[in-house]
C-alpha cells in the first residue's frame, strides 16, 4: 500500500521516536510484553507488537519519556492492529485513555520542541 496523500486527519503532530514500552492487556489480565514506539503524539502512540489486538482492547502501559524523571503508567486503547509478518509482527496504534491534562500538555510541549529542532 502506498503512502497516504490525502489531507492530514490527525489531531496532533507525531514525532518519530523510540521509547521502550511495557504493556499488557487489562481484561482479561495478561503478562507484560516489551516493545518500542515507532512514533508518539499527544493523543497516543504507534508501536510494534508480537501479537494482534482487537480494536478497543485496553492496555496498561509503562513508558519513560525524557521529560519525566519516573516511568509513567498509562492506559491506552487499541485503535487498530495490523499484521505485518504472519504470526510474528503487528503494527499497533494506541490512543491514550484517562490521561490527565498535565501529562498531555507535557507530551505535547515535548513533541513540539523536538519537531522545531
Amino acid at each position: 500500500m502506498g503512502k497516504y496523500k490525502g489531507p492530514e486527519r490527525r489531531k496532533h503532530p507525531r514525532l518519530n521516536a523510540n521509547f521502550i514500552v511495557s504493556y499488557k492487556i487489562i481484561e482479561p489480565p495478561s503478562d507484560f510484553d516489551l516493545s518500542q514506539t515507532k512514533d508518539v503524539s499527544q493523543g497516543g502512540l504507534f508501536l510494534t507488537t508480537n501479537k494482534g489486538f482487537e480494536q478497543g482492547t485496553l492496555l496498561s502501559m509503562t513508558i519513560r519519556f525524557p521529560f519525566a524523571s519516573d516511568k509513567l503508567k498509562l492506559t491506552g486503547q487499541v485503535v487498530n492492529s495490523e499484521e505485518k509478518v504472519k504470526n510474528l509482527l503487528y503494527e499497533t496504534h494506541i490512543q491514550f485513555k484517562d490521561s490527565d491534562e498535565a501529562f498531555l500538555k507535557k507530551i505535547g510541549n515535548f513533541i513540539n520542541k523536538e519537531l522545531d529542532k
